[in-house]
Protein backbone atom coordinates (compact mmCIF):
# COMPACT_ATOMS: atom_id res chain seq x y z
CA UNK A 1 0.00 0.00 0.00
CA UNK A 2 1.96 3.49 -1.24
CA UNK A 3 1.16 6.41 1.66
CA UNK A 4 -1.43 8.00 -1.08
CA UNK A 5 -3.53 4.80 -0.22
CA UNK A 6 -2.77 4.54 3.14
CA UNK A 7 -4.01 8.40 3.66
CA UNK A 8 -7.02 7.28 1.77
CA UNK A 9 -7.63 4.64 3.73
CA UNK A 10 -7.85 6.70 7.19
CA UNK A 11 -10.10 9.33 5.99
CA UNK A 12 -12.53 6.24 5.99
CA UNK A 13 -11.62 4.97 9.81
CA UNK A 14 -13.23 7.05 13.32
CA UNK A 15 -11.70 5.73 16.55
CA UNK A 16 -8.03 4.59 16.11
CA UNK A 17 -5.47 4.01 18.20
CA UNK A 18 -1.76 4.08 17.32
CA UNK A 19 1.08 2.10 18.12
CA UNK A 20 4.69 2.54 18.59
CA UNK A 21 8.11 0.11 19.84
CA UNK A 22 10.12 -1.17 21.99
CA UNK A 23 12.49 1.50 23.94
CA UNK A 24 10.88 4.02 21.55
CA UNK A 25 12.45 6.65 19.55
CA UNK A 26 12.01 9.82 18.17
CA UNK A 27 10.88 8.04 14.70
CA UNK A 28 8.35 5.95 16.23
CA UNK A 29 7.13 8.82 18.67
CA UNK A 30 6.89 11.51 16.44
CA UNK A 31 5.51 9.69 13.69
CA UNK A 32 2.85 9.06 16.34
CA UNK A 33 2.13 12.21 17.29
CA UNK A 34 1.98 13.35 14.03
CA UNK A 35 -0.57 10.92 12.85
CA UNK A 36 -2.88 11.64 15.88
CA UNK A 37 -2.61 15.35 15.50
CA UNK A 38 -3.56 15.15 11.63
CA UNK A 39 -6.44 12.56 12.06
CA UNK A 40 -7.83 14.78 15.03
CA UNK A 41 -7.59 18.02 12.68
CA UNK A 42 -9.65 15.56 10.25
CA UNK A 43 -12.19 15.77 13.33
CA UNK A 44 -11.26 11.77 13.82
CA UNK A 45 -11.11 10.74 17.24
CA UNK A 46 -7.14 9.49 17.40
CA UNK A 47 -5.33 8.64 20.56
CA UNK A 48 -1.45 6.84 21.03
CA UNK A 49 -1.53 3.79 23.39
CA UNK A 50 0.88 4.75 26.85
CA UNK A 51 4.22 3.31 25.95
CA UNK A 52 5.86 1.87 29.27
CA UNK A 53 9.38 2.61 28.06
CA UNK A 54 9.27 6.23 26.89
CA UNK A 55 11.92 8.31 28.71
CA UNK A 56 11.63 11.68 29.44
CA UNK A 57 13.63 12.69 26.26
CA UNK A 58 10.09 11.97 24.58
CA UNK A 59 7.28 12.23 27.23
CA UNK A 60 6.84 15.89 26.69
CA UNK A 61 5.42 14.99 23.06
CA UNK A 62 2.75 12.82 23.96
CA UNK A 63 1.08 15.32 26.23
CA UNK A 64 -2.32 15.53 25.41
CA UNK A 65 -2.47 12.23 23.00
CA UNK A 66 -2.08 9.36 25.43
CA UNK A 67 -5.14 7.17 25.32
CA UNK A 68 -7.23 7.13 28.49
CA UNK A 69 -7.60 3.58 30.21
CA UNK A 70 -10.65 1.63 28.68
CA UNK A 71 -10.69 3.29 25.08
CA UNK A 72 -12.17 0.64 22.67
CA UNK A 73 -10.28 1.25 19.02
CA UNK A 74 -12.18 0.34 15.89
CA UNK A 75 -8.96 0.73 13.79
CA UNK A 76 -5.50 -0.03 14.93
CA UNK A 77 -2.49 1.61 13.87
CA UNK A 78 1.44 0.76 13.91
CA UNK A 79 4.50 2.85 12.97
CA UNK A 80 7.99 1.95 12.85
CA UNK A 81 7.00 -1.50 14.01
CA UNK A 82 9.32 -3.71 11.70
CA UNK A 83 8.18 -7.31 13.51
CA UNK A 84 5.71 -8.88 16.28
CA UNK A 85 8.80 -9.05 18.47
CA UNK A 86 8.90 -5.09 19.20
CA UNK A 87 5.55 -4.68 20.51
CA UNK A 88 5.76 -3.13 24.16
CA UNK A 89 3.15 -5.56 26.45
CA UNK A 90 0.87 -3.57 26.73
CA UNK A 91 0.43 -3.52 22.84
CA UNK A 92 0.07 -7.40 22.19
CA UNK A 93 -3.32 -7.59 23.00
CA UNK A 94 -3.71 -5.06 19.75
CA UNK A 95 -1.55 -7.94 18.28
CA UNK A 96 -3.63 -10.71 19.19
CA UNK A 97 -6.58 -8.59 17.67
CA UNK A 98 -4.54 -7.73 14.36
CA UNK A 99 -3.21 -4.40 13.63
CA UNK A 100 -5.42 -2.82 10.49
CA UNK A 101 -2.78 -0.79 9.00
CA UNK A 102 1.57 -0.84 9.51
CA UNK A 103 3.24 2.02 8.44
CA UNK A 104 7.23 1.65 8.24
CA UNK A 105 10.34 2.28 6.60
CA UNK A 106 12.33 -1.28 7.75
CA UNK A 107 13.31 -3.71 4.85
CA UNK A 108 13.14 -6.36 7.61
CA UNK A 109 9.13 -5.98 8.12
CA UNK A 110 7.27 -8.87 8.47
CA UNK A 111 4.39 -7.66 7.09
CA UNK A 112 2.16 -8.35 10.13
CA UNK A 113 -0.76 -5.64 8.81
CA UNK A 114 -3.76 -6.28 7.43
CA UNK A 115 -2.26 -3.31 5.35
CA UNK A 116 0.78 -2.90 5.09
CA UNK A 117 2.25 0.72 3.72
CA UNK A 118 6.35 -0.23 3.81
CA UNK A 119 8.73 2.44 2.38
CA UNK A 120 12.14 1.11 2.42
CA UNK A 121 13.91 3.52 0.82
CA UNK A 122 12.95 5.92 3.24
CA UNK A 123 15.95 7.15 5.87
CA UNK A 124 12.27 7.61 8.68
CA UNK A 125 9.13 6.31 9.11
CA UNK A 126 8.64 10.69 9.29
CA UNK A 127 9.55 10.85 5.36
CA UNK A 128 6.30 8.22 5.00
CA UNK A 129 3.98 10.30 7.61
CA UNK A 130 4.90 13.47 5.39
CA UNK A 131 3.33 12.08 2.62
CA UNK A 132 0.37 11.01 4.73
CA UNK A 133 -0.39 14.24 6.79
CA UNK A 134 -0.28 15.85 3.46
CA UNK A 135 -2.54 13.73 1.59
CA UNK A 136 -4.72 14.24 4.76
CA UNK A 137 -4.58 18.17 4.31
CA UNK A 138 -3.16 18.03 7.85
CA UNK A 139 0.67 19.48 7.23
CA UNK A 140 0.36 21.86 10.32
CA UNK A 141 2.88 23.27 12.60
CA UNK A 142 1.60 20.72 15.27
CA UNK A 143 1.96 17.86 13.00
CA UNK A 144 5.26 19.20 11.43
CA UNK A 145 7.45 19.63 14.71
CA UNK A 146 7.15 15.81 16.21
CA UNK A 147 7.91 14.71 12.00
CA UNK A 148 10.23 16.91 12.54
CA UNK A 149 11.72 15.19 15.96
CA UNK A 150 11.27 11.84 13.91
CA UNK A 151 13.36 12.46 10.84
CA UNK A 152 16.22 14.23 12.20
CA UNK A 153 16.85 11.77 14.98
CA UNK A 154 16.59 9.19 12.71
CA UNK A 155 19.16 10.57 10.41
CA UNK A 156 21.34 11.79 13.15
CA UNK A 157 20.77 14.85 12.71
CA UNK A 158 21.20 14.08 8.84
CA UNK A 159 24.63 12.62 9.30
CA UNK A 160 23.86 9.09 8.87
CA UNK A 161 24.24 7.70 5.62
CA UNK A 162 20.53 6.79 5.34
CA UNK A 163 20.09 10.88 4.50
CA UNK A 164 18.95 11.42 1.43
CA UNK A 165 17.54 14.29 -0.71
CA UNK A 166 14.51 13.30 -0.11
CA UNK A 167 14.83 13.44 3.33
CA UNK A 168 16.41 17.18 3.00
CA UNK A 169 13.31 17.86 1.16
CA UNK A 170 10.82 16.77 3.54
CA UNK A 171 12.81 18.54 6.52
CA UNK A 172 12.68 21.92 4.49
CA UNK A 173 8.87 21.27 4.04
CA UNK A 174 8.21 20.63 7.81
CA UNK A 175 10.70 23.87 8.57
CA UNK A 176 8.47 26.07 6.38
CA UNK A 177 5.61 25.27 9.12
CA UNK A 178 7.23 27.55 11.35
CA UNK A 179 8.52 25.43 13.86
CA UNK A 180 11.08 25.87 16.44
CA UNK A 181 13.07 23.28 14.57
CA UNK A 182 16.88 24.98 16.67
CA UNK A 183 15.22 24.10 19.61
CA UNK A 184 14.13 20.39 18.61
CA UNK A 185 17.85 20.19 17.50
CA UNK A 186 19.77 21.73 20.83
CA UNK A 187 17.63 19.50 23.19
CA UNK A 188 18.32 15.90 21.02
CA UNK A 189 22.03 16.99 19.75
CA UNK A 190 23.29 19.28 21.42
CA UNK A 191 22.29 18.96 25.15
CA UNK A 192 23.97 16.04 27.32
CA UNK A 193 22.97 15.03 31.50
CA UNK A 194 26.17 14.82 33.08
CA UNK A 195 25.60 11.11 33.73
CA UNK A 196 25.42 10.60 29.78
CA UNK A 197 28.91 11.95 29.99
CA UNK A 198 30.08 10.11 32.43
CA UNK A 199 28.61 7.16 30.57
CA UNK A 200 30.83 8.01 27.49
CA UNK A 201 33.93 8.09 29.41
CA UNK A 202 33.04 5.15 30.52
CA UNK A 203 32.49 3.36 27.23
CA UNK A 204 36.11 4.93 26.16
CA UNK A 205 37.83 3.41 29.01
CA UNK A 206 36.55 0.36 28.16
CA UNK A 207 36.05 0.01 24.23
CA UNK A 208 37.66 -2.67 22.26
CA UNK A 209 38.59 -2.63 18.83
CA UNK A 210 39.42 -5.29 16.42
CA UNK A 211 40.25 -6.07 12.97
CA UNK A 212 43.05 -3.73 13.29
CA UNK A 213 40.77 -1.01 14.54
CA UNK A 214 37.69 -0.91 12.03
CA UNK A 215 35.17 -2.69 14.63
CA UNK A 216 34.87 -1.16 17.87
CA UNK A 217 32.20 -2.87 20.61
CA UNK A 218 30.84 -0.88 23.53
CA UNK A 219 29.43 -2.69 26.37
CA UNK A 220 26.98 -0.94 28.74
CA UNK A 221 26.61 -2.94 31.77
CA UNK A 222 23.65 -3.10 34.45
CA UNK A 223 25.98 -2.39 36.99
CA UNK A 224 27.97 0.51 35.23
CA UNK A 225 24.31 2.16 34.76
CA UNK A 226 23.58 1.31 38.50
CA UNK A 227 27.10 2.66 39.35
CA UNK A 228 26.66 6.02 37.22
CA UNK A 229 22.64 6.26 38.35
CA UNK A 230 22.06 6.48 34.90
CA UNK A 231 18.81 6.02 33.40
CA UNK A 232 17.36 5.29 29.88
CA UNK A 233 17.71 8.82 29.09
CA UNK A 234 20.69 9.49 29.83
CA UNK A 235 21.62 6.43 27.60
CA UNK A 236 19.26 7.50 24.36
CA UNK A 237 20.88 6.99 20.91
CA UNK A 238 24.07 5.74 22.64
CA UNK A 239 24.52 3.28 19.77
CA UNK A 240 26.22 6.09 18.09
CA UNK A 241 29.06 6.64 20.42
CA UNK A 242 31.21 4.07 18.98
CA UNK A 243 31.65 4.64 15.61
CA UNK A 244 32.74 8.37 16.19
CA UNK A 245 36.44 6.59 16.21
CA UNK A 246 38.31 6.93 13.45
CA UNK A 247 38.76 4.59 11.18
CA UNK A 248 35.46 2.62 12.50
CA UNK A 249 33.66 1.25 9.94
CA UNK A 250 31.48 -1.04 12.39
CA UNK A 251 30.34 -0.38 15.55
CA UNK A 252 28.79 -2.38 18.04
CA UNK A 253 27.13 -1.18 21.12
CA UNK A 254 25.57 -4.17 23.82
CA UNK A 255 23.38 -3.00 26.16
CA UNK A 256 23.06 -5.86 29.24
CA UNK A 257 19.19 -5.69 30.02
CA UNK A 258 17.54 -7.22 33.01
CA UNK A 259 16.15 -10.97 32.69
CA UNK A 260 19.49 -12.10 30.96
CA UNK A 261 19.39 -11.05 27.57
CA UNK A 262 21.70 -8.19 25.91
CA UNK A 263 20.87 -5.68 23.11
CA UNK A 264 22.89 -4.99 20.19
CA UNK A 265 22.78 -2.22 17.87
CA UNK A 266 24.95 -2.38 14.86
CA UNK A 267 26.27 0.74 12.79
CA UNK A 268 28.45 0.19 9.54
CA UNK A 269 29.86 2.55 7.32
CA UNK A 270 32.26 0.23 5.70
CA UNK A 271 30.06 -1.49 3.65
CA UNK A 272 29.26 -4.27 5.85
CA UNK A 273 25.19 -4.86 5.48
CA UNK A 274 23.91 -4.59 9.55
CA UNK A 275 20.93 -6.15 8.98
CA UNK A 276 22.51 -9.24 7.42
CA UNK A 277 24.73 -9.58 10.75
CA UNK A 278 21.97 -8.94 12.88
CA UNK A 279 19.49 -11.42 11.23
CA UNK A 280 21.74 -14.10 12.23
CA UNK A 281 20.96 -13.22 15.41
CA UNK A 282 17.37 -13.21 15.02
CA UNK A 283 17.26 -9.38 14.55
CA UNK A 284 16.96 -6.85 11.87
CA UNK A 285 16.71 -3.39 10.66
CA UNK A 286 18.67 -1.32 7.73
CA UNK A 287 21.52 -1.87 6.36
CA UNK A 288 23.67 0.33 7.95
CA UNK A 289 21.71 0.13 11.10
CA UNK A 290 20.45 -2.66 12.50
CA UNK A 291 19.73 -4.67 16.02
CA UNK A 292 18.83 -7.70 17.72
CA UNK A 293 17.98 -9.19 20.94
CA UNK A 294 20.16 -12.14 22.52
CA UNK A 295 20.08 -14.53 26.00
CA UNK A 296 23.24 -14.46 27.82
CA UNK A 297 25.51 -11.58 29.10
CA UNK A 298 28.25 -9.57 27.60
CA UNK A 299 30.62 -11.88 26.70
CA UNK A 300 28.67 -14.41 25.08
CA UNK A 301 27.14 -11.11 23.19
CA UNK A 302 30.37 -10.18 21.99
CA UNK A 303 31.64 -13.27 20.92
CA UNK A 304 28.20 -14.03 19.31
CA UNK A 305 28.49 -10.26 17.11
CA UNK A 306 31.59 -10.72 16.24
CA UNK A 307 31.49 -14.43 15.05
CA UNK A 308 28.31 -13.12 13.22
CA UNK A 309 30.46 -9.95 11.32
CA UNK A 310 32.98 -12.48 10.31
CA UNK A 311 30.43 -14.69 8.82
CA UNK A 312 29.02 -12.53 6.78
CA UNK A 313 32.17 -10.86 5.56
CA UNK A 314 33.10 -14.00 4.49
CA UNK A 315 30.07 -14.57 2.54
CA UNK A 316 28.91 -17.69 4.98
Amino acid sequence: MTAVEAAALLREQDRILILTHKRPDGDTIGCAVALCAALRQRGKTAWVLPNPDATSLFTPYLEGYLAPEGFSPAFVVSVDIAGVGLFPDNAKLWLERGVDLAIDHHPSNEGFGRENCVEADKAACGEILYQIALELGALTAEVALPLYVAVSTDTGCFQYGNTTPHTHRVAAALMDTGIDYQWVNKRHFRTKSFKRLQLERMLTEHLELYDGGKVAVAAVTLSAMAALDAHEEDAEDIAAFAGQVEGVETAVTIRELEGGECKLSVRTTGGLNASAVCARLGGGGHAAAAGCTIPGGVEEARAAILDAIHAVEQGK
